[in-house]
């Protein structure tokens, strides 16, 4: 660990040049205010734009920026985990790069964190600029994921906090490759605190985080951290089983030809809802067994191409 380091700024990057000179003046205002040692961390997620370019030319001058480089988009939750590999601070803030949440709260996170916190996360009071069906969806999943997750995730938060050296340290020691941060943060417990913010809106550029991504971290959230989706499978088949049952008791006690045309509808649309109940099954089990097969492999969670202003480590 680097000496002297009192705060890393983990910022993963993916295809933000139209924003990420506006992130960095921001963030460098905001750490300077702090008047203690700091660096910023800049990694990038195998942007296809010229946002590494950029950020080299911020090392000009500016020794506290250093750039870990992809190989190639390993994904968001990855870009943070290797900036936590990489960091040095007492402490070690995430913040995305889009400045959707504002580096001016990182202030207000270093004071909670020195009343004796060690987890300070920011809890969104509000989303400007989303549209209703974003806000609807982010609303619905943490709700949802709330219930079925065996452990307490706080509603309405991201990626954007504030953590410990010790935290820090515990997450390094978790292999696990489908990650869902904002979970593993809280499944390790420590003293944590809340930040109540409005987020903004994206003063440029788009969201990397399409519908196809934001349903794998749902799916990651879920599976990671409880077997109630799988054990609801089991529940729904009881359940199909006893339909079936009281179903045949009907139609044997029941007198005339039931086996009419009409009926024949019946017996389709259930033939069509039980195909469904039993794919959907075999899907949620599919996605635990392919979670195993993740961590069999042992296969690294990223690769670097290269680094700047860091030694590279040596596994990598």
């Amino acid at each position: 660990m680097e000496e002297n380091i009192r705060y890393s700024v983990i910022i993963p990057v993916y295809n933000e040049e139209a924003v990420i000179k506006e992130t960095y003046l921001r963030l460098v205002k905001v750490m300077e205010y702090t008047g203690e040692k700091y660096e910023l961390i800049f990694v990038n997620d195998g942007s296809r734009d010229q946002t590494a370019a950029l950020i080299k030319g911020f090392r000009n001058g500016n020794d506290r920026v250093k750039l870990i480089d992809f190989s190639r988009n390993f994904g968001h939750q990855v870009a943070i985990t290797a900036g936590m590999d990489y960091a040095s601070g007492a402490a070690v803030v995430v913040i995305d790069a889009d400045l959707q949440d504002p580096p001016e709260l990182i202030v207000n996170m270093i004071a909670k964190w020195k009343e004796g916190y060690d987890v300070v996360y920011a809890q969104r009071s509000k989303r400007k600029g989303e549209t209703i069906l974003k806000k609807q969806t982010a609303h619905f999943f943490y709700r949802v994921l709330r219930v079925l997750t065996e452990i307490d995730i706080p509603v309405d938060t991201g990626d954007f906090r504030l953590l410990d050296r010790k935290v820090c340290e515990e997450l390094k020691r978790i292999p696990e490759k489908n990650r869902f941060m904002r979970g593993l943060v809280s499944w390790i417990g420590f003293k944590q605190a809340a930040i109540e913010y409005e987020r903004d809106e994206r003063p440029a550029g788009e969201t990397k985080y399409s519908l196809k991504k934001m349903i794998k971290l749902s799916i990651d959230g879920m599976t990671s951290f409880s077997l109630k989706p799988i054990k609801l499978a089991s529940y729904a088949g009881a359940v199909l089983i006893a339909a079936g049952l009281v179903c045949c008791v009907v139609f044997l006690t029941l007198k005339g030809n039931t086996f009419s045309a009409p009926g024949w509808k019946l017996v389709i649309i259930l033939q069509l809802f039980l195909s469904g109940m039993l794919l959907t099954m075999m899907g949620i089990m599919g996605e635990y067994i392919g979670r195993i097969y993740d961590e069999v492999r042992h296969r690294p969670l990223y690769i670097v191409s290269e680094c700047y202003g860091l030694k590279k480590r040596e596994e990598e």
